[in-house]
């Protein structure tokens, strides 16, 4: 971490040491959920979301449990390492999503889902800053929140053991068949095979998009903390607290919008009007001057944030079929995961190196150009009165 710094003329302040450290980490965990996700997607397909997501719950106890124990920086890593190859409820949540809903309802089902993540991580971070002040373990001032959340993950995972039905089309029938005792052919365990089949927007397509829209976008969520901390800190609020109040105001209005107005729109309106947003906040955040201002980009972000990652996973999972939906979402999900990964790296690189105008100004023209493909290349699937996307070009 410190030849990173050091190789930056403009010297960085040590209080960034811990926000640099938590950002290598982010794309870290992120790197492995590229890895992984597209495994856990086929896997979903082949044995069941209900058999995969328990898997996966495993896999983040294991990784939550390592932080309770870790009085050290290696075992620290390690939990985080476990949990970036482990964690599947994102994309496996999504998959069971498109299972029980038609096509119809397919945006409306996952803003809700959406809505849920976005109440997630507003209240989260905020409990874990509360839990983080209690110490329990000496040699690890993190242990009360580690263990709490290690409770709250156990208790997801016996939910998930004893309420979550398979809801995979192709399991599902074949137990209904089971069940009544008659011959099934259509739930057999080989599917039938995938032929030329006809896209309104091709899955590759989506997947270029979204790590596109993630790559700028999530360095700008990661270097929000550097840019309070050098506009305003010599003001009588600290710049962790104007932060937090920031954070804690685009969740909020994140998690109203998916809870209201995302689930009435069509997907590929909502991601449209999710780009837009983010180009417009990018060139605020250039010149931003005041903390109004601030929070009128932070509203802006929010709308981006409630916005385009349910839209392109709506997109997507109307473009699967019964046979691959979990391949193509687990898909979408890593090359979105590339951006996480990398976004942080190369803007706030940009943002030591050249300045904080230059670094936004640049992120907002490189929203632009996602904004032209969005308007110019994506279309919006036509669904028919059966529920039904009707795939009209190749």
């Amino acid at each position: 971490m410190n030849a990173y710094k050091n190789s930056f003329a403009k010297p960085i302040d040590s209080r960034y040491d811990i926000v640099i450290l938590g950002g290598a980490l982010g794309s870290l965990f992120s790197f492995l959920q590229a890895i992984v996700a597209p495994f856990i997607g086929h896997l979903s397909d082949k044995y069941g979301r209900r058999r995969t997501l328990l898997a996966s719950m495993v896999g983040n106890i294991l990784s939550v449990a390592l932080w309770v124990a870790a009085t050290d920086f290696r075992t620290f890593l390690a939990s985080r390492i476990v949990g970036g190859l482990s964690e599947g409820n994102v994309q496996l949540a999504n998959a069971i999503a498109t299972d029980i809903s038609d096509e119809s309802q397919r945006g409306s089902t996952m803003a809700l889902i959406g809505a849920c993540f976005s109440i997630a991580f507003t209240c989260g971070p905020a409990l874990g800053a509360a839990l983080s002040n209690i110490t329990t373990v000496a040699a690890n001032p993190f242990a009360t929140a580690a263990g709490f959340s290690l409770f709250l993950i156990f208790a997801e995972t016996l939910y998930i053991y004893i309420r979550l039905p398979e809801t995979h089309p192709r399991l599902t029938k074949l137990r209904h068949a089971e069940k009544s005792g008659v011959p099934n052919q259509s739930s057999s365990r080989t599917a039938t095979p995938i032929t030329s089949r006809k896209y309104t927007n091709n899955p590759s397509l989506l997947n270029i998009t979204h790590f596109l829209f993630l790559l700028p976008f999530s360095g700008l969520e990661f270097s929000l903390p550097f840019l309070t901390a050098t506009l305003y800190s010599d003001t009588k609020t600290s710049p962790s607290a104007l932060n937090g109040r920031l954070l804690s105001m685009m969740g909020l209005i994140a998690s109203l919008l998916q809870g209201t107005v995302v689930r009435r729109l069509s997907p590929l309106l909502i991601v449209r009007v999710g780009v837009v947003a983010s180009a417009i906040s990018f060139f605020l955040l250039a010149w931003v001057t005041s903390i109004s201002g601030l929070y009128a980009a932070g509203a802006l972000l929010a709308v981006t944030s409630a916005t385009v990652v349910t839209g392109l996973n709506s997109l997507g999972s109307l473009e699967a079929q019964e046979e691959d939906r979990g391949a193509i979402l687990g898909r979408l999900r890593s090359w979105g995961q590339v951006g996480r990964a990398v976004g942080p790296i190369l803007f706030c690189s940009l943002f030591w190196w050249a300045g904080r105008e230059v670094a936004y100004a640049t992120g907002g023209f490189a929203m632009l150009a996602v904004c032209m493909g969005v308007f110019g290349v994506l279309k919006s699937p036509t669904i028919g009165p059966s529920g039904k996307s009707v795939r009209t070009s190749q």
